[in-house]
């Protein structure tokens, strides 16, 4: 799949269940993004609150403390609008309200292109399919086909002035049938520079480089890159 060029890319949302969830998805490929000028925007769905399982953060601080180790994370890619909702970590689905929040975030931000999460369980990679993370791909999907563009959908976010927008195509990570990769070798520095931002969730794995490091070096190598390049791959479908 070839995607859109860059160039005709001027904002991108990111709609990710929890956080940390943008850093190990398309943290090297935000960072390419942010680099050439183009406006990158999270949504975080959830609150975080069941994370840190390796951590001493009490859980009532564990929300708190997640969403500024999310701004530290988005810095180190050049990332600093982000939006929370909020949503109770480990509970989520697709409820119709959530979409019309997601729906809300796409008028809001009109995106040319969005990175989500993948809906469907990928058993290759099964620490990828959390139930969160697949309930956020569908919500969103759902948010931008038929939602987010049909004017007769959640009128009263018309009528409170988020026009209607269409989205040009969507990248999905975690996909089981990736179609495109992007070469992060040079910007994994500030992937893995975000994710160490994520201490509650990363500051007991001392392997985390080394760990990240070797999943995009098995997907350079399934994509046909020379050994050492790291890469990130993704589900491109065009949703305009």
């Amino acid at each position: 799949m070839t995607p859109l060029p860059d160039e005709e890319i001027k904002r991108i949302l990111v709609v990710m269940a929890h956080p940390d969830d943008c850093d190990f998805g398309a943290g090297g490929t935000i960072a390419q993004w942010t680099a050439k000028g183009i406006s990158v925007s999270y949504c975080i769905i959830t609150n975080g609150d069941q994370g840190g399982e390796e951590s001493d953060v009490p859980l009532e601080e564990m929300a708190k403390v997640r969403q500024r180790e999310q701004r530290d994370a988005g810095k180190a890619l050049g990332v600093t609008d982000i939006t929370y909702l909020n949503q109770r970590d480990g509970w989520l689905v697709p409820t119709i309200e959530l979409r019309k929040e997601i729906v809300r975030e796409i008028r809001k931000s009109k995106p040319d292109r969005m990175v989500i999460q993948s809906p469907e369980r990928n058993y290759e990679r099964i620490f990828a399919s959390h139930p969160d993370h697949m309930a956020a791909g569908e919500v969103a999907i759902q948010a931008v086909y038929p939602d987010a563009r049909n004017p007769y959908a959640f009128t009263d976010l018309k009528d409170a002035g988020f026009e209607p927008w269409r989205v040009k195509e969507v990248w999905i990570t975690s996909s089981p049938s990736p179609n495109h990769f992007i070469d992060i070798t040079d910007t994994f520095p500030k992937k893995i520079a975000a994710l160490k931002a994520h201490v509650s969730q990363t500051a007991h794995n001392t392997e985390l480089e080394e760990m990240v490091r070797s999943w995009g070096e098995r997907n350079a190598e399934a994509n046909g890159l020379p050994t050492g390049r790291i890469a990130e791959i993704f589900k491109i479908i065009n949703t305009y």
